[in-house]
């Protein structure tokens, strides 16, 4: 049964920073889980390069295989913004297996949102559970950025669609039960994308070689390729043509919670640091007691906390719908993740050689953290949208 009971955030019409009882217990839960279950094994599976598909289970009993999903179908029912408290706290245990829950809730509610009954009748419980786990398939070998040149096509044929074309840097490939695919059905730039539920197993279905990463090694991440897969039209998500909004849609989110995945290892990088600096002594006393030191300290303080209030106004337009949700989503993506990422860093530089070792912590989370500033939408491409929407593009 799921411990996560809500929504826990947005009792008011506006945003405010004091966690509700309901929040307290949210985040307590989640801590109390991350760390039993995840964080004593954290260096060891991006060792070994283990995916826990066994926790991931766990975590979806748990409730977080469909954080933000209706409770129709099981469905934690919660707001983005409790979402926000979640994936920083699981990030706290290990960035990269946060970050892979992060793209299934994504891919879970892109089926609850835009699928019809039927779709979500199959899909989403199996999904919310995490006994199905899913894939979102959109960045192409030639087509990472510029989305919207993707060259995968999906042929109608009947009562079918024929898809070819290879997807690139797929998390969860191989491993997933279900790939959302967006697919070119007509030559009309990104009006010509359309979605499509591909279950594992298709014929024509394959995958590429576990690739070998800097970071997010608990995970495997693989091309994805399809050689005539047939889907029937009923496997459609939403109509012809819909598919870069849908993909759009879903993104705003999954950067918003990519921002707290980077919130939660810097917040760790950070804790981690100042706990090394109170026990380790040179030149006659203590880190913690040297000033240069405590200043850095506390600019990695200020960097989080400020990505952190920026996250929050950034999952409250979410939640409302607010017509200026793109841009939120885009800065706070972008700060929170350039944050984390350079607390992180700090974090090894202060550690010194220690830093470097893998048995302390902090270089996994410089790793697992840095890739986090290029999927969603790299940095720069949220700078594009911010600085577009400022002179009216």
């Amino acid at each position: 049964m799921s411990l996560l009971l809500g929504p826990a955030w947005g009792q008011t019409d506006t945003v405010t920073f004091e966690l509700t009882e309901d929040q307290r217990a949210l985040v307590d839960t989640v801590h109390d889980f991350a760390t039993e279950r995840l964080a004593p094994h954290a260096l060891e599976w991006d060792a070994q390069k283990h995916f826990p598909v066994d926790v991931l289970r766990e975590a979806g009993e748990l409730g977080l295989g469909g954080i933000y999903v209706g409770e129709e179908h099981g469905g934690a029912g919660l707001l983005r913004a409790d979402a926000v408290l979640i994936f920083e706290e699981l990030a706290k245990a290990d960035p990269t297996i946060a970050a892979y829950i992060s793209i299934h809730n994504m891919i879970v509610w892109m089926v609850d949102q835009f699928g019809s009954d039927a779709q979500r009748a199959e899909w989403v419980p199996q999904l919310v559970s995490m006994e199905g786990l899913g894939s979102y398939c959109l960045t192409e070998p030639g087509a990472g950025s510029d989305a919207a040149a993707l060259t995968s096509k999906a042929t109608r044929d009947g009562d079918d669609y024929v898809l070819n074309g290879v997807k690139q840097f797929i998390s969860g490939a191989g491993t997933s039960a279900l790939y959302i695919v967006m697919a070119r059905t007509a030559d009309t730039g990104h009006r010509g994308i359309t979605a499509f539920l591909v279950p594992a197993g298709s014929p024509g279905l394959s995958f590429g070689l576990n690739e070998k990463k800097m970071g997010w090694n608990a995970q495997p991440t693989s091309q994805v390729v399809f050689k005539n897969v047939r889907v029937p039209a009923s496997n459609r998500l939403g109509e012809e043509g819909a598919g870069f909004g849908i993909a759009m849609k879903g993104l705003n989110g999954g950067r918003v919670n990519m921002g707290a995945c980077s919130l939660g290892g810097g917040q760790a990088a950070l804790e981690k640091t100042v706990a090394y600096l109170k026990t380790r002594t040179a030149f006659g006393g203590r880190l913690a007691d040297k000033e240069a030191l405590v200043f850095e300290l506390a600019d990695m303080e200020m960097k989080l906390e400020a990505a952190r209030s920026l996250l929050m106004r950034a999952a409250d337009a979410l939640d409302r719908n607010d017509p200026d949700t793109v841009r939120l989503c885009a800065m706070a993506k972008r700060v929170a993740t350039d944050a984390g990422f350079e607390v992180a860093n700090q974090a090894i530089q202060l550690h010194g050689g220690y830093g470097y070792l893998h048995e302390y912590g902090v270089e996994k989370i410089a790793r697992d953290l840095r890739v986090h500033q290029i999927l969603e939408g790299t940095n720069e491409i949220m700078r594009l949208i911010v600085g577009r929407m400022l002179v009216g593009d």
